[in-house]
């Protein structure tokens, strides 16, 4: 590329990694916005996180038209065209953690009229901490294009699929225990799920990164949890 082209270049990438950027801070904050709905039984912030998911599936539209636009104009190379297949792998991520968080939202509307289940709304509190701290990291290790970071984000989320697991049997319990608490029980399980697979994008998130900066994809060497009572090993993102 000449001078030109390439500031040209460089412009227009530095404007996606700004969308792709403010796409990530939303979506963090539908994580915690829904969760804090849920905890407050909040029915007007539940609401606002549904309506929230219409600009990031419009970000993410854009996105990609932006992406694709600037590989058919700028035609880049190597490191160059990686970075922005990445950006594009990452939008595509971003997208479904803010579906799960829609449907999160979906959820606790349902349960805000239904019987309470003793200790779930921490436990799922605790599980979406975790997964919004995770998701802080993952994009704060692709702006420093910190390997170390993106790998710590990976293996953190074993500890996601654990926490999974254990709520999963604790569900179980409560239901065989009292057929009561089975409506309840099942909206909770699946907002837990859904907080699972954020977890599982998250790493794909971090993966980007590890690709960018070394140019090979990790190796599938994390570790990962239980889906259920039966132990068998739940599937990758």
């Amino acid at each position: 590329m000449n001078d030109h082209i390439t500031s040209a270049f460089d412009r227009e990438l530095e404007e996606i990694q700004a969308k792709l950027m403010r796409m990530g801070g939303m979506v963090e904050a539908g994580i915690h916005d829904v969760t804090k709905a849920l905890s407050e039984r909040d029915e007007v912030q539940a609401e606002a996180v549904r309506q929230a998911d219409k600009e990031i599936d419009a970000l993410d539209e854009a996105l990609h038209a932006d992406c694709a636009r600037l590989i058919a104009l700028r035609q880049p190379i190597a490191g160059d065209l990686r970075l922005v297949l990445s950006v594009m792998k990452m939008v595509t991520h971003l997208e479904r953690i803010g579906d799960y968080a829609k449907n999160m939202a979906k959820r606790s509307k349902v349960l805000f009229n239904a019987q309470e289940v003793t200790g779930a709304t921490g436990s799922i509190k605790r599980m979406s901490r975790e997964v919004e701290l995770m998701l802080s990291d993952a994009l704060n290790a692709y702006v420093r294009q910190d390997v170390t970071l993106a790998e710590d984000v990976r293996l953190r989320d074993q500890e996601v699929d654990q926490m999974y697991v254990a709520l999963f049997r604790e569900f179980l319990t409560f239901m065989m225990e009292d057929p009561r608490n089975i409506s309840s029980c099942m909206h909770y399980h699946f907002i837990a799920k859904n907080i699972e697979r954020m977890g599982d994008h998250i790493v794909a998130i971090a993966d980007q990164t590890i690709y960018q900066v070394t140019g090979n994809m990790p190796e599938e060497s994390r570790p990962k949890g239980m889906s259920s009572i039966y132990d068998v090993p739940m599937d990758d993102a």
